[in-house]
């Protein structure tokens, strides 16, 4: 009976997933090379690439497609990445409930945003949720890309656009304005345009167009004044809105901004009086299975008292 079993149990052995060599499999699918990946995990290039040809020896599948310039996933390794990813997404998320204290919120809240929020807003005001909750690391994600929170890619995301994600739940924070402006310098060197029609003979900063604006109608200074659909040319685009302040700043032309970048700063003159921009509705996103965090709402409560004191 004996000699029966045990052949058993070493098939049955042989059949399950290494969870330390599908980790460093799923970092290798994240970073496209050994090596980088042996950065990340803090081991060789040599160590990771037997692992993950070990892996690929117990499954008796080929996972990458090996070139001089990378690592490229094959149609195998395509399928065992979704479920890893979808995996470890599901387990740091249940860790993450596990560990969280019962009396005190504490542990790593990962907060994403746009490049121009995060850094103009957002960033400037989280000392003081700090200084209430020193327990808690911040980790302050900026992006226009809209990054996966049900994959645990961040705990929770300020929006400037509805979410396009399923599954999500959303709370509406404020209503942003838009305004054209352009520096004090460059009002004196080229006139201040109080129409649209004038912006005919002006330099407009636009937010590039190589990337996806995490806005709608973010160039509508190109728009405005044209009833035909014809669009007036761009001098300068940018790739954030962060960077398109900078460069009004500088006297380089007139930009779309939110007026809550603007508020303060003496070198920025709000242009086109009677014309406003589109609005923008921002909304508080975290993923369901977060319901229950005590860091994600003591994060939206300060995040809602913080946006009541605030002129958007």
């Amino acid at each position: 009976m004996d000699d029966i079993v045990a052949p058993r149990k070493r098939r049955l052995g042989a059949s399950i997933l290494d969870w330390d060599k599908l980790r460093i499999f799923h970092a290798v699918a994240e970073a496209g090379s050994f090596t980088h990946a042996g950065e990340s995990l803090n081991l060789s290039q040599s160590a990771v690439s037997r692992q993950v040809s070990a892996l690929e020896e117990t499954l008796r599948v080929p996972l990458f497609h090996r070139h001089a310039r990378g690592l490229i996933l094959t149609e195998q390794g395509e399928l065992l990445y979704r479920t890893a990813h979808e995996v470890f997404g599901k387990l740091a998320m249940t860790e993450a409930q596990l560990t969280e204290s019962k009396d005190r919120p504490k542990g790593a809240l990962k907060i994403t945003t746009t490049v121009a929020f995060g850094s103009h807003w957002l960033s400037a005001r989280l000392n003081e949720f700090l200084e209430v909750y020193p327990e808690i690391v911040v980790h302050l994600l900026l992006s226009d890309r809209e990054l996966d929170l049900s994959m645990r890619e961040a705990d929770v995301a300020v929006r400037l656009a509805p979410p396009r994600q399923p599954d999500l739940i959303q709370r509406h924070l404020m209503t942003i304005n838009m305004n054209a402006y352009a520096s004090v310098g460059y009002c004196k060197k080229h006139g201040r345009p109080q129409s649209p029609q004038e912006l005919d003979g002006h330099r407009i900063i636009v937010y590039g167009e190589d990337v996806r604006p995490p806005v709608p109608d973010v160039n509508w200074l190109l728009r405005i004044g044209h009833k035909d659909g014809h669009l007036r040319r761009a001098a300068m685009a940018v790739n954030n809105v962060y960077g398109v302040m900078r460069a009004v700043e500088s006297g380089a032309g007139i930009g779309a901004l939110p007026n809550f970048m603007a508020q303060g700063n003496n070198n920025l003159v709000q242009v086109l009086d009677h014309s406003q921009g589109p609005q923008l509705d921002a909304y508080f996103v975290y993923a369901e299975e977060m319901r229950a965090s005590k860091r994600i709402s003591v994060f939206r409560d300060f995040l809602l008292r913080k946006v009541a004191e605030t002129d958007f």
